[in-house]
């Protein structure tokens, strides 16, 4: 059979191309038997089985890049689990066995003080107490607020009393739960790493459900605003039963409580609105709360805007006790915190306005109180927050140039604290005299530490290691060094080596001016007058006030424990929560502030840029 070769040639197919692989595999096994073989394959050959079974085969493992002898193999392998056998069987008895872990580090002085602090507010609640109080000698009482005031006739039960005795004012009041709320948004996570965050949350609740049966809270405009509960002045007649003349427990009240109200008080009302503003950051995550407060702070302010007065004029009740010298700062103060919890830039525009910062004494550099941060001037605390605005957000024009101002003051603020620019005295013991000399001093003290405890925070948050005085530059550990020598002296570091928080340490006052803490709870009510010996006995008060800061000693460090001198001896619930936000800021937890909470409801300060365009195809 032939075919055509391309290449020019016949192409043959042979049968003998067609033999299988088989054939050709006998063939070439025929030709090997048929060659000779050499010497080393004939003694192969020859040799017997006996000569084979004198050599012993060795045994190997392939283990793929490596081959071993089987039996350094089985002995390497033997070897690792026996070893991890044993291991095993140790760690499993070390773990059945049972041994003591060694207990945690103690909590820091400030964390400890801080407990006790909080508890305070539980004593100082009115209304129906919950369960979990945690007061002993406290019980349901003033349950009738408001609905025996014939011209209310409206619930204004709970709330907190505001010292040692009865009334409860909403102006100091007010101001205790921003300054509560501001602690929380601060410092949320210290909080909750101690176990206090629900404690401090509910004590917030408690405040500002009563603020809102204050007013009316479900409309957009208001008319009027209740200033307290109970009265105090006792110079219409010595006799006559009231909050201050009677010395009785708050469960036996039994006289008469009136209620004021006012219709022209701008500074109650910012003061009021922060409250519920701040407090709205703080339960963010429960939206219908939140907004419930939201609705009533934006009335509360509309209504201090509108109807221009102060809450305390001269003659009133409310003016014996906490006289508010001005409300221009309380509208810089309020109208901060509506901008933070709103995002509405007309709040923050009535709280940078020029003219706003003149009326409020930003620019009274040469006032012997300038710098000094109390529930009547919120400045201080106004400039700080808003630098804390400057540095984390920055909105720049038109808001720059005040905020620049108020950043520069706050800087100025923190430099008056330290005693080598002598704005301040101190006491020999180092306390620093923010009221000059004056009773009381505590509840300045305790708000100049937190303020620049938490300035501190804001400036190391911002990568920024400190600050000028003038020429001279002070690293933020200064700050926080006055801030701890401060509150240090409080807690017992001062030359009586008397702590001033009661229940703290091993010496505390222990005839602290206060009703319910000084009259045995044995089931007696003593009336009015009935208590008088109880408020002038020598003896130590039967119910300890665990956590009360009580007002201080006097510029000479020297204190008095005496129960009918209110000047060394009554707490205060604004200097309580004044201390509360500086020893949270001090606690020893290795976390900072949080940053982005207080702005949540802040915008976008920048448009977004659109997207870029899509790419050309031809």
């Amino acid at each position: 059979m032939f075919g055509r070769d391309p290449w020019g040639g016949p192409l043959e197919i042979s049968n003998a191309d067609s033999a299988t692989d088989d054939d050709r595999s006998r063939d070439l096994d025929r030709g090997a038997l048929m060659r000779q073989l050499d010497e080393t394959q004939q003694s192969w050959l020859l040799a017997g089985p006996g000569d084979q079974a004198g050599k012993k085969k060795k045994k190997y493992v392939d283990l793929g890049c490596v081959v071993v002898d089987r039996k350094i193999f089985m002995w390497t392998v033997g070897t690792i689990l026996g070893v991890g056998l044993f291991i095993g069987f140790v760690m499993m008895i070390v773990k059945l066995v049972p041994h003591k872990h060694p207990p945690p580090p103690p909590p820091d002085q400030y964390t400890q003080a801080l407990h006790k602090a909080l508890m305070f507010f539980n004593a100082q609640r009115s209304g129906p107490l919950p369960k979990h109080n945690g007061v002993s000698w406290r019980g349901n009482s003033a349950m009738k607020d408001g609905l025996s005031d014939n011209k209310v006739r409206k619930s204004l039960v709970g709330g907190f009393y505001d010292a040692g005795d009865a009334i409860k004012f909403n102006y100091p009041m007010a101001w205790s739960m921003t300054m509560l709320s501001w602690s929380v948004i601060e410092y949320r996570a210290k909080y909750e790493a101690i176990g206090e965050l629900d404690h401090v949350k509910e004590l917030i609740k408690w405040g500002t459900d009563y603020l809102l049966k204050t007013f009316n809270s479900s409309a957009d405009t208001i008319d009027r605003i209740v200033v307290q509960v109970g009265v105090g002045d006792t110079s219409k007649g010595s006799a006559q039963p009231n909050d201050h003349y009677c010395w009785m427990r708050p469960e036996n009240i039994d006289y008469p409580r009136p209620v004021t109200e006012c219709t022209t008080c701008s500074d109650l009302a910012a003061e009021m609105a922060a409250a519920l503003a701040s407090a709205s950051i703080v339960f963010k995550d429960s939206k219908t709360y939140s907004d419930k407060l939201v609705k009533g702070a934006k009335a509360l302010y509309k209504f201090g805007r509108l109807q221009r007065g102060r809450y305390s004029p001269n003659g009133s009740d409310q003016a014996l006790f906490y006289n508010s010298t001005s409300y221009w700062d309380e509208f810089v103060w309020g109208g901060t915190w509506m901008y933070f919890a709103t995002g509405n830039t007309s709040y923050l525009s009535v709280a940078t306005a020029p003219g706003m910062a003149k009326h409020a004494g930003a620019y009274w550099l040469g006032s012997p109180n300038y710098g000094v941060f109390t529930w009547d001037d919120k400045l201080p605390g106004s400039q700080v927050l808003l630098s804390r605005l400057r540095l984390f957000l920055s909105p720049g024009y038109p808001y720059e140039e005040i905020l620049r101002t108020f950043h520069n003051q706050t800087d100025n603020v923190m430099c008056s604290y330290l005693p080598q620019f002598n704005s301040f005295n101190f006491t020999k013991g180092g306390l620093i005299q923010l009221n000059h000399g004056r009773p009381q001093p505590l509840q300045y003290v305790v708000n100049a530490a937190f303020l620049a405890s938490l300035y501190s925070d804001y400036l190391e948050a911002a990568d920024t290691p400190g600050w000028y005085c003038g020429p001279y530059f002070y690293t933020t550990e200064i700050l926080r060094k006055f801030a701890r020598s401060q509150i240090d002296y409080i807690l017992g570091k001062n030359p009586l080596k008397m702590s001033y928080v009661v229940g703290f340490g091993n010496k505390y006052p222990k005839r602290v001016h206060h009703r319910g803490a000084s009259i045995p709870h044995n089931g007696v009510n003593y009336g009015c007058k009935g208590g008088f010996k109880w408020r002038e006995t020598k003896k130590a008060n039967p119910n300890i006030l665990i956590g009360a800061m009580v007002a201080g000693p006097d510029r000479h460090d020297g204190f008095k424990d005496v129960r009918t001198n209110y000047n060394y001896t009554e707490p205060t619930l604004a200097a309580n929560a004044g201390l509360v936000a500086a020893l949270i800021s001090l606690a020893d937890i290795k976390t900072g502030i949080d940053k982005n909470s207080i702005f949540s409801a802040i915008p976008p300060m920048f448009p977004t840029p659109p997207p870029p365009p899509s790419a050309w195809k031809p």
